[in-house]
């Protein structure tokens, strides 16, 4: 009886540091199993992402410095990743005009400036917006950030 519980409550803690390891927020075991599943894939669509970067031959410091974005609409919301292997001081800003001009409300957030930059966002339609944004629109809209922050920050991105 003894192993029966400490077998349930291994398997309760490596639930929990699953969750914890994939940013999740579900309560229930098979909810955090799921969302440890869609990390993973978005995980292999990033590297996915970066194979091909390097097959295409873009190995310039410049295209390797380029901010890399992702973008996946979820139950919670829409989710943007975007990195680069550098500092992009400014990039923020434009890319929180992104939301604010798509009217989407940032539901929780996480920045690092530090060497290089790497943010990730969730956001969240807000009730004024009638139209329903998706993905691509959103993927779309931070591209064109990035490249109108490149054209204001020339000298540092070349």
């Amino acid at each position: 009886m003894v192993s029966r519980e400490h077998k349930k409550a291994a398997l309760h803690e490596n639930l929990q540091l699953l969750r914890s390891l994939t940013n999740s927020h579900a309560k229930n075991d098979s909810s955090i199993i799921l969302d440890a599943s869609k990390y993973i894939e978005e995980l292999k669509h990033k590297v996915q992402i970066l194979n091909q970067d390097i097959a295409s031959g873009q190995t310039s410091s410049y295209h390797n410095s380029w901010p890399v974005v992702t973008v996946e609409a979820g139950e919670k919301g829409i989710r943007v990743n975007l990195c680069s292997e550098r500092s992009c001081p400014g990039l923020l800003v434009f890319v929180l005009k992104v939301f604010e001009g798509l009217g989407l409300n940032v539901l929780e957030a996480r920045v690092s400036c530090t060497g290089s930059f790497q943010l990730e966002a969730l956001g969240v339609e807000s009730d004024e917006n009638g139209e329903s944004i998706d993905a691509d629109m959103v993927k779309q809209a931070i591209s064109d950030a990035i490249e109108n922050w490149s054209e204001n920050n020339h000298h540092q991105v070349l």
